[in-house]
């Protein structure tokens, strides 16, 4: 049944469902890890990286750290609790935020709060190999998602730590697409084909994708229609899921795990491509939430001081503004509490 809440309701969600809320043993740190998973239809292996409840050792490292980002600590290669946990997968967006690291921001508190978190590097969405023919290969990232999971699963180092029937996953911006498709939601190939005809629905996206020469209606997207459903993932939730304009609606009928859908920003402000909320009316199980004071930006880290009147110039967009006069970090303070409680509540997760 769809459900539609707003800001004012964050808080009574966290009262409601704060007695499941999962809490590391006092003492723990939280551990990272990098490991490799093949990526048969890719050909090369994935870069992941794994937050974890942790006990002692290891080194201390910063996670995310960018000229207009301040990163997050976590300890390299500590040792693991002496429990099992349940598990979040977690996709990145594209551009800025297109590797793992930079959502540290929000992977280190959920392993804090108890949960294990592994994300993927969707490979050409970022850095010096970025590419826009690989990053609108949409259908490659769930692949991504599921490949994570079959080399943890093959792993005996996470056999004791990993609670397999307790897996969700998180996916921000372009990784909210990449969870609603692991979900069981299906692209459109022929709006895929058409989605940079004009500027409309994605400026920046399809700007960039234009300049890089690339034709969408000329690429192979037979891939683009197949299912991506990995059924043993459970809950899913997606944070301005983008493109979201491009499922069958049929398909967002028959998902039969319970999804949660949040928009940043007032529904005047939301991009029309990462507008959620037709989409959480379609789906049997699903709950929409927005928060009017954020915007799309809020999913990045937290600006350095002195890089928010400059980081527009230099980016072309204002990746250091949100929606209202709360900081940063209050508005992720409060998305940290409601993704911990869903995680909570969608995975069945008992008090420790």
């Amino acid at each position: 049944m769809y459900r539609k809440l707003r800001v004012s309701a964050l808080y009574a969600i966290t009262i409601l469902f704060g007695m499941m809320q999962i809490t590391a043993n006092a003492g723990e740190t939280v551990g990272v890890r990098q490991i490799q998973a093949l990526s048969k239809e890719r050909g090369t292996p994935l870069d992941i990286t794994i937050w974890y409840p942790a006990k002692s050792g290891g080194v201390s490292v910063t996670l995310g750290d960018t000229a207009f980002f301040s990163g997050t600590s976590s300890v390299q290669d500590a040792r693991f609790s002496d429990r099992k946990h349940p598990l979040v997968l977690l996709s990145h967006g594209a551009g800025l935020a297109g590797n793992a690291h930079s959502l540290s921001w929000i992977a280190a508190p959920l392993a804090k709060k108890g949960f294990i978190v592994a994300a993927p590097t969707h490979q050409g969405n970022t850095g010096l190999k970025k590419s826009a023919s690989e990053t609108m290969k949409l259908w490659l990232r769930p692949r991504d998602i599921t490949e994570t999971l079959n080399s943890l699963q093959t792993d005996r180092l996470f056999d004791s730590v990993i609670s397999y029937n307790q897996i969700g996953i998180l996916g921000l911006s372009m990784g909210g697409n990449t969870a609603l498709a692991v979900a069981g939601a299906r692209l459109e190939s022929e709006r895929l084909a058409h989605y940079c005809d004009t500027d409309a629905l994605n400026q920046s996206l399809c700007g960039w994708v234009r300049q890089s020469g690339v034709d969408l209606q000329t690429m192979d997207l037979r891939a683009a229609d197949r299912n991506n459903v990995d059924k043993r993932i459970r809950f899913a939730m997606a944070i301005d899921p983008a493109p979201a304009d491009l499922f069958n609606l049929k398909s967002l009928t028959q998902i039969s795990i319970p999804v949660t859908l949040v928009n940043l920003g007032r529904q005047e402000t939301i991009p029309i491509t990462a507008q959620a909320s037709d989409i959480a009316k379609a789906i049997p199980n699903a709950r929409y939430i927005t928060i009017e004071d954020a915007s799309h930006y809020s999913m990045f880290g937290e600006c350095k001081p002195g890089t928010f009147h400059h980081s527009e110039a230099q980016v072309g967009e204002p990746i250091c503004t949100d929606g209202g006069t709360r900081s940063r970090n209050e508005i992720h303070r409060q998305l940290i509490d409601l993704i911990g409680n869903a995680f909570a509540r969608g995975l069945s997760v008992s008090v420790d």
